[in-house]
């Protein structure tokens, strides 16, 4: 068996890649692993999942695993994957799985683990469930039998727990705000409304009625077009998109120009250390950060934290240094004082909350990160390590990165969720970052045709 956890989670073309019999053996080897610390009790799950028509099957193959393992289940229905592992913390659950492939298109689905406390789990978990599911077949499960096989339930009000989790986090009142939010027909279109109507916004929702068939179909995070037009038609003070499982949050002015997770992150460090809550004056972002974030904190006199794309590989800096804030570009911000993983309504209200309290416009916020010229093209590839680690690839890298000097920056990286490398090129001007990354793009795709 190849490595099955990419950079977030089990993710594949549902019941292709990923099929009801694997969300099965993932289930019972992660109650297994998850659980065996302590067994006085029987062990506990927390089970949610986004719009996906496929969620349907998978959570139904992923409910049976953790009873037939002896686990307890708790259903919560479709609700962003930050709320599944809030809950996963209120409940005092062992484990939590959310059923979702995040930004992905609909024919992908993904199953996110989560240890007790709702935080993510390192490397080294994740390997042991996938060596549990390698080494063992159906007939070698421990199967509980009469009335040690785990119960099923559903929670009914969660979202609302939820709700008031987010509502109380804000400092300032939303008052004269007006909002538009592009739900991405995923698991925020019911809850991301609420949520800003009731800590004082205005608030115009779109692409907030999941079908199914729908979640992040020319909508969401990944494709703005239509939330900068709504912004714009409407008169709004910002936009905010979230994607599928609205674990990410990227804003929009009111002129409509994009505001990535970088300058948010500009926005929030600023806010929280004029708060005095940026402990040690410190944020985590990761490798594929602009440089431009970099040079802001730089000169606010805030240290900046490199880690690996991910923000699960955020969150472990955050809690080993006890940090207050981090996140990437794409928009998974960490708040740990509210939040074990990346909370895309969390974020947005403590952005909208800082525009509240100041009076200030989102795009003078955010002007603290003037953004270089970067480019990032998905090569897609045959076998997305060759493609990245090809010599002729790296020689290609090395030699851009010595052309750019001090002026740019040459970032290789293999997808760790679909079958691509990511070359991302920062320069001096977008002409010479386009120039450079696709001539290094065109390295990879010799590198690792596909088939």
């Amino acid at each position: 068996m190849g490595r099955l956890f990419g950079t977030d989670g089990v993710r594949g073309r549902a019941n292709a890649d990923l099929t009801p019999e694997l969300a099965l053996a993932v289930a019972v080897a992660a109650a297994h692993t998850l659980a065996e610390s302590d067994l006085s009790h029987r062990p506990l799950a927390v089970v949610g999942r986004d719009t996906r028509a496929s969620g349907e099957m998978l959570e139904a193959a992923v409910v049976a695993g953790l009873a037939s393992a002896g686990a307890n289940v708790v259903r919560v229905g479709v609700l962003p994957t930050p709320a599944v592992a809030y809950l996963v913390a209120e409940t005092k659950a062992d484990l939590g799985v959310m059923l979702s492939a995040s930004h992905n298109p609909m024919p992908d689905n993904g199953i996110k683990l989560f240890a007790a406390g709702g935080n993510k789990l390192p490397d080294e978990v994740e390997l042991k469930i996938e060596a549990a599911i390698e080494a063992n077949d159906s007939s070698d499960w421990h199967r509980p039998t009469g009335a040690d096989v785990g119960r099923v339930h559903d929670l009914l009000d969660g979202a609302d727990h939820y709700i008031q989790h987010l509502v109380g986090s804000v400092s300032h009142r939303l008052e004269g705000i007006k909002v538009v939010v592009d739900c991405a027909n995923g698991a925020a279109s019911d809850l991301a409304p609420v949520a800003y109507r009731e800590a004082g916004a205005e608030v115009v929702a779109i692409h907030a009625e999941p079908d199914g068939i729908n979640i992040n179909d020319d909508c969401g995070s990944n494709h703005l077009a239509r939330l900068q037009a709504a912004v714009v038609e409407h008169g709004a003070h910002l936009g905010i998109a979230h994607d599928g499982d609205a674990d990410r949050c990227v804003a929009v002015t009111a002129d409509g120009e994009e505001v990535d997770g970088d300058q948010i992150l500009g926005i929030l460090a600023l806010a929280m250390r004029d708060a005095g809550t940026l402990t040690a004056d410190t944020v985590v972002a990761t490798v594929m950060s602009n440089l431009g974030l970099r040079i802001a904190m730089s000169r606010e006199g805030i240290r900046l934290i490199e880690t690996k794309v991910g923000d699960r590989y955020v969150l472990e800096e955050l809690r080993a240094s006890g940090l207050a804030l981090g996140g990437e570009q794409s928009g998974h911000v960490v708040l740990p004082e509210y939040a074990t993983t990346g909370d895309g309504l969390l974020t947005a209200l403590q952005v909208m909350s800082r525009m509240a309290a100041t009076g200030r416009s989102l795009a003078d916020l955010a002007s603290v990160v003037v953004k270089l010229p970067q480019v990032l093209i998905n090569v897609p590839v045959g076998d997305r390590t060759v493609g990245a680690g090809a010599p002729a690839v790296l020689g290609a890298a090395e030699r851009a990165e010595a052309e750019l000097g001090e002026t740019g920056r040459v970032l290789l990286r293999p997808s760790g969720t679909e079958p691509l490398v990511r070359v991302m090129v920062e320069a001096a001007t977008q002409e010479i970052a386009q120039t450079v990354a696709e001539r290094i793009a065109a390295e990879v795709r010799l590198a690792s045709p596909i088939a």
